[in-house]
């Protein structure tokens, strides 16, 4: 993706922070059937001390048969994002030289895909995405729940997913390349809008717009 220096997010921590708050993910691949994106829930796991991405798909899609097995891949994490209006600009109510822009955060991560048929690791694999995902329930289902018998008919309908991760690029646009006095105009816009995602915007712009202005402090002191 178009990754503009001021947009960069390159904390190992954020990256992988965004990607177990939003789990949501779509998969795109390319093979002889062409493009095909996929939308599925992902765990970031450890393997061997390396970070890996884990998933499932259901048997009836036919991508574990047109998409070769260690093929290249790419999952896209997106996080909040909303409409960002020139109104909030304080400099366009001097000069109209505004135009509309979207405020988003987003995680790309590129690696290798392997497919996965055994019974004990989908089964595990089902085990933590429905432990991660339950845990704020008053009751938190587990497998356990049901009867053994049909859980374990229920997984040769599945294919477990496993990604190796080569790179993870991350782009929190969140109004850097705006003057101090926009930055504020947008939080004080986005704090009023109806909406979480709006709030949260708000709360990412006002901690960016903070470590800009740390930043030159900090290089002044180093130099």
């Amino acid at each position: 993706m178009h990754n503009p220096k001021n947009f960069q997010q390159n904390d190992r921590a954020q990256l992988e922070g965004l990607i177990r708050e939003y789990p949501f993910a779509t998969l795109m691949t390319h093979s002889a059937s062409g493009l095909e994106a996929n939308h599925l829930p992902v765990l970031l796991c450890e393997k061997d001390g390396k970070a890996v991405l884990q998933a499932h798909i259901a048997r009836a899609n036919p991508l574990w048969k047109t998409l070769p097995d260690k093929s290249d891949v790419l999952v896209v994490f997106n996080g909040p994002n909303c409409y960002i209006s020139p109104n909030h600009y304080p400099t366009k109510q001097e000069t109209g030289k505004a135009v509309p822009t979207w405020n988003y955060v987003v995680v790309h991560v590129k690696g290798v895909m392997s497919y996965i048929q055994d019974k004990d690791w989908l089964l595990a694999m089902i085990n933590r995405l429905t432990d991660q995902h339950e845990a704020g329930q008053q009751r938190p289902w587990s497998t356990a729940d049901a009867p053994e018998e049909f859980i374990q008919k229920m997984l040769p309908a599945i294919v477990g997913l496993e990604i190796e991760i080569s790179a993870i690029t991350g782009q929190w646009k969140l109004s850097q390349n705006q003057p101090e006095r926009n930055r504020r105009g947008v939080v004080a816009g986005l704090s009023g809008e109806s909406g979480d995602q709006y709030r949260t915007i708000a709360e990412l712009v006002k901690s960016a717009s903070q470590k800009q202005a740390i930043t030159p402090a900090i290089t002044a002191t180093e130099n």
